[in-house]
């Protein structure tokens, strides 16, 4: 038996799953991406006058996204301490990811407490974004 979350405080998903779903004591969290929660922007981007994306910020879409997963933890009652394992994916390895590390040491500074993690290199994702987490927590009632 499951329970599906649905975060208020997260930006809708892009298709037909759930922000969450906990299975026992284990939370597992759909893709999560930089979107807005209110007004569904992509943080950090900027775009040409025809919507194509000019530039992006990895630095503000990766404080977006941790504040999205942020919001669905809390939703499903489990905190940021929680997490257990985090994959990452990143549309420009070789741009972004030193200046994503930087913010996950932000917010994980200390690495005895910090989630295992893996990050990807893609080539895209679902909508213009740079950056999307799935992740894994253990809830502790």
């Amino acid at each position: 038996m499951s329970d599906v979350i649905k975060a208020g405080a997260a930006p809708k998903p892009v298709g037909t799953y759930p922000h969450a779903r906990r299975v026992g004591n284990l939370l597992f969290l759909s893709g999560i991406g930089p979107r807005d929660p209110a007004t569904n922007e992509i943080a950090g981007n900027d775009y040409f006058a025809d919507g194509r994306v000019r530039s992006y910020d990895i630095a503000t879409q990766a404080r977006s996204v941790f504040a999205n997963v942020r919001a669905v933890l809390e939703a499903s009652g489990a905190h940021w301490e929680d997490l257990v394992d985090v994959t990452v994916y990143l549309t420009d390895m070789a741009r972004d990811f030193k200046a994503y590390n930087a913010i996950w040491a932000e917010h994980f500074p200390d690495i005895d407490s910090a989630p295992c993690r893996t990050t990807l290199g893609i080539t895209a994702l679902p909508t213009p974004i740079a950056i999307e987490l799935k992740c894994t927590a253990v809830v502790r009632d």
